[in-house]
């Protein structure tokens, strides 16, 4: 897919992120209840969705995995991000540090050109000429955890934005799918499909979700659920990452919703 085209600066955003797994034969009565009160944002305005591609960093022993597992409060994930799946010196890719506290998401990121991602990665260290808070933050962690990229995940997304402006931003998110990797454009891969049959929403917001939206998804009897495509993708491409605790919190889960 062709890349999009983005500014380079450095972004800092918090929000409260809210998500919901979403049968794909429900995506059109949902999608279309929204259209009053949102519309397409930037990305999604041309082409109806658009190719998210995010190579993911770890430790050894999947520090960031099992910390997510675990809720551990603070916990940060580092990323780069693409939006096509061509390798390109003309797209730029997004550096992200996501921290998450509870409920709420904080994230910070700078786009970089490719050039300098590649010097990155073979150096462990950003060219002189490319200087953000991010970018540093970035590569201290790298090194002081002994980070490495760990998994490829891709999917499509629907992006909406609120027509009377307000700070709620909708995601439809599909096809996701997920590879063991080291490079955000590997020479080959395996993508491994997550749940081919749902979609994900997140509803992303700074303040209280307005009224037609809490009845929208009180209505439809939707769910928040945690969904990390991180740690599904550790667990689809690395089974062995997986704890026995974890493996048994799943099975007592799974025994109380059958007894339910």
């Amino acid at each position: 897919m062709r890349p999009l085209l983005m500014k380079r600066e450095v972004w800092s955003t918090w929000r409260f992120e809210l998500k919901y797994k979403l049968p794909i034969q429900r995506y059109h009565e949902i999608r279309n209840a929204m259209v009053p009160h949102m519309e397409p944002d930037e990305f999604t305005m041309d082409k109806n969705e658009y190719l998210v591609r995010s190579l993911y960093f770890d430790t050894h022993h999947y520090q960031a995995y099992h910390e997510k597992i675990n809720g551990d409060f603070g916990r940060i994930k580092i990323r780069v991000r693409a939006y096509t799946d061509q390798k390109s010196m003309d797209a730029p890719l997004r550096v992200e540090l996501k921290t998450r506290r509870g409920a709420a998401m904080e994230k910070f990121s700078s786009f970089v050109p490719y050039y300098a991602y590649d010097e990155f990665m073979r150096t462990g260290h950003w060219p002189e000429t490319e200087e953000s808070p991010v970018l540093t933050e970035f590569a201290r962690l790298y090194h002081l955890r002994t980070l490495r990229p760990k998994l490829l995940v891709q999917y499509l997304r629907e992006g909406l934005v609120s027509r009377r402006r307000e700070d709620l931003r909708i995601t439809f998110d599909r096809e996701v799918s997920s590879c063991s990797a080291d490079e955000i454009f590997p020479d080959h891969s395996f993508f491994r499909k997550h749940h081919p049959e749902t979609l994900i929403l997140e509803i992303k917001c700074k303040q209280e979700q307005p009224r037609w939206l809490t009845s929208l998804i009180r209505d439809h009897g939707l769910k928040v659920m945690a969904n990390s495509k991180y740690t599904q993708g550790v667990e689809f491409s690395r089974p062995d990452v997986v704890t026995p605790m974890w493996s048994l919190g799943n099975i007592t889960m799974t025994s109380q919703q059958m007894r339910g």
